[in-house]
C-alpha cells in the first residue's frame, strides 16, 4: 500500500474513533444530563425515564421506595410502602415534577445513569436489555423512626407539629429523622397527571405545611437548650461546674427597663452553680453571666464553633438538595451595631433572634456525648448495583472539635444531672447514662415551642445515641413532653442496638 492509501485510511480510522467517542460521551456520559434538560423535556423523555426499573431505597433490609411494573405508558410506578413514615426524607421521583429528598441526591444511581453503570449502559447498547437501576441503603433504624413518628404523633401536648432526630454521636448516622404533619408520597407520583398535580396543590394549600421538613430546613427559637453554648463557653473561660453565679429572681440588663424572669416554678438562689443553672433552667443566672461576663463576640464564637451559621449538608449531599438550613444567632446588637444588653440577655436563654433546626439540636447532644468530637451526618451507608454488589460504603468524617475532651465531660456532669434531678427526669433509662436539657421557647402571642436534646451513653462510657425533639406550639406540657419522647427514642435506639 502507498502513502497517500496508508495516511487516507489512518486518517478514517482517526474519524471513526472520534465518532464513536462522540456517540458514547453522549449516548453514556451526558444521556442523564440531556434528559433533564428542561428545554427538551417532551413527554418521549419522561418516557425514557420508565423505561428501567429504579433501583430500591431500603431500611433495614426493606424497600421503602420501590418501582413495579404496569401496562400503561409509563413501565414503572414508583411506590412508598410506608407512607408518610420517610416521606421527608427519602422523598419522591414525580412523573410530572421535582424529585426530592434521597431520590433526588441519588436520583442517577437510582435510575442507574450514573458513570459508574457505564459498563451495564454500553452492555445494553449490544444486548438491547435495560438493567435495573442500583439500590441505596439508607442508616435509618426503622424501630428508631417509627418510635420517634409514634411518639410525636401521640404526645400528651397541645400539638402534634414537630420533629425528632436521632444521630449515632461516634459516626455521625442518621437513625432517625421525623417530621410532622407528613404527606403520603404516593398520590404525587401517580402516572396521571391531574392525580399527581391535584395533590400537590393541596398539600402545598395546607397551612400544616406538611411538605416542610422541619428537621432540617425550618429555624426555631431553641429556648433554654441554648444554654448549654452558654455553659460549653463559661467552661472555655475556666469555670467549673461547681462554679458560683449571682442569680436571683429577676435580671435587669444594662440600658433596660424590663426584667429578664425565672419560669414559673424554677428556685433560683441569689448564689448557684454552674451545674445547678443548667440543672434547674435559672434564666437570671445565664442572662446575667452573658452580659456581664461572656459578651456577645465570645457566645457567637462559641455557637459558630457548634455549627451555628453554616448549615450541616449531608455526605454525598454536598448540593444540598435536602435543604438544609444553617441555625442562627442573631445580630445581638443595636441600629447603629452597638452591643445591646438586652439582646444579648435574652439570646443568652434561647430567645430573641437566636433560631436553631432540631438537626443542629442532635449535633450539639452528639458533640457533647462524643467528647467534643462533632461528626458529619449521612444518611446514606451503602450503594449497590442491580445485582445488589456494594459499590460505595459510607466513611464517617468529623466536622469540627467545638470543646475539648475535658469541657464535654464537664457538660456531661452537668447534663446528667439535668436527667437525674432537674429538669430532663422524664428521659433516664436504668443502667444508661443519659444527660439532656429540656427547652420552652416564647413564640410570641402563639404557645410556647418545647424542645429537648439529650444522649445516651453505657455505663462505660459508649456513646450510643444522641437526639433532639420538637414539639411546635406545644404550650406549658411542651418540654415534658418533649423529654419523654426522646426517652423513647433512646430506649429505642439501645435495643436496636442490642445493648437494652
Amino acid at each position: 500500500m502507498n502513502a497517500p492509501l496508508r495516511k487516507a485510511g489512518l486518517v478514517m480510522i482517526l474519524l471513526f474513533g472520534l465518532l464513536f467517542a462522540q456517540l458514547n460521551w453522549i449516548t453514556v456520559v451526558k444521556a442523564d444530563e440531556y434528559r433533564n434538560d428542561t428545554r427538551h423535556n417532551s413527554f418521549r423523555l419522561l418516557q425514557q425515564d420508565y423505561e428501567r426499573q429504579r433501583g430500591n431505597i431500603v431500611v433495614d433490609g426493606q424497600a421503602v421506595a420501590l418501582s413495579t411494573a404496569t401496562a400503561d405508558t409509563f413501565r414503572y410506578l414508583r411506590g412508598y410502602p410506608y407512607g408518610g413514615l420517610y416521606a421527608h426524607t427519602v422523598g419522591y421521583r414525580p412523573v410530572y415534577g421535582e424529585v426530592t429528598g434521597i431520590e433526588a441526591i441519588e436520583n442517577d444511581i437510582l435510575n442507574g445513569s450514573a458513570s459508574v453503570f457505564t459498563a451495564d449502559r454500553l452492555l445494553e447498547m449490544l444486548t438491547g436489555k435495560k438493567s435495573n437501576g442500583g439500590n441505596v441503603l439508607l442508616t435509618l433504624s426503622h424501630s428508631v423512626q417509627e418510635t420517634a413518628y409514634n411518639a410525636l404523633m401521640n404526645n400528651r401536648s397541645s400539638s402534634q407539629t414537630g420533629a425528632v432526630v436521632a444521630l449515632d454521636p461516634t459516626t455521625g448516622a442518621v437513625l432517625a429523622m421525623v417530621s410532622t404533619p407528613t404527606f403520603d408520597p404516593n398520590p404525587l407520583v401517580a402516572h396521571d397527571f391531574d392525580t399527581a398535580t391535584d395533590e400537590y396543590d393541596r398539600l402545598l394549600a395546607d397551612p400544616g405545611r406538611p411538605l416542610l421538613n422541619r428537621a432540617v430546613s425550618e429555624r426555631f427559637p431553641p429556648g433554654s437548650t441554648f444554654k448549654v453554648i452558654v455553659a460549653a463557653a463559661a467552661l472555655q473561660q475556666g469555670l467549673s461546674p461547681d462554679s458560683v453565679l449571682p442569680g436571683g429572681e429577676t435580671y435587669t440588663a444594662p440600658q433596660t427597663t424590663v426584667p429578664i424572669q425565672n419560669a414559673p416554678g424554677v428556685v433560683c438562689p441569689d448564689e448557684i452553680t454552674l451545674l445547678d443553672a443548667l440543672r434547674v433552667s435559672c434564666n437570671t443566672a445565664f442572662s446575667r453571666y452573658g452580659v456581664e461576663q461572656l459578651g456577645t463576640e465570645t457566645l457567637k464564637r462559641v455557637a459558630r464553633e457548634f455549627g451555628f451559621e453554616t448549615a450541616p449538608t449531608f455526605d454525598r449531599d454536598d448540593d444540598n438538595r435536602m435543604a438544609v438550613v444553617a441555625s442562627q444567632t442573631g445580630p445581638m446588637a443595636g441600629p447603629d451595631g452597638t452591643p445591646d444588653p438586652a439582646a444579648l440577655a435574652q439570646s443568652c436563654i434561647g430567645q430573641r433572634d437566636v433560631a436553631m433546626t432540631p438537626l443542629q439540636g442532635a449535633l450539639i447532644a452528639a458533640t457533647i456525648a462524643n467528647d467534643g468530637v462533632q461528626m458529619r451526618p449521612y444518611l446514606i451507608d451503602t450503594i449497590q448495583d442491580a445485582n445488589l454488589v456494594p459499590i460505595w460504603r459510607a466513611t464517617p468524617s468529623s466536622l469540627r472539635r467545638p470543646v475539648s475532651s475535658a469541657v464535654a465531660g464537664q457538660l456531661r456532669e452537668m447534663m446528667n444531672a439535668v436527667v437525674r434531678n432537674g429538669t430532663g427526669t422524664n428521659a433516664r433509662i436504668d443502667g444508661f447514662e443519659v444527660g439532656g436539657k429540656t427547652g420552652t421557647a416564647q413564640n410570641g402571642d402563639a404557645p410556647d415551642h418545647g424542645w429537648f436534646i439529650g444522649y445516651a451513653r453505657t455505663s462505660s462510657g459508649q456513646p450510643v445515641v444522641a437526639v433532639a425533639v420538637l414539639i411546635q406550639n406545644a404550650g406549658p406540657r411542651g418540654s415534658a413532653e418533649a423529654t419523654a419522647i426522646a426517652g423513647q427514642v433512646m430506649r429505642a435506639a439501645i435495643a436496636t442496638k442490642g445493648l437494652g
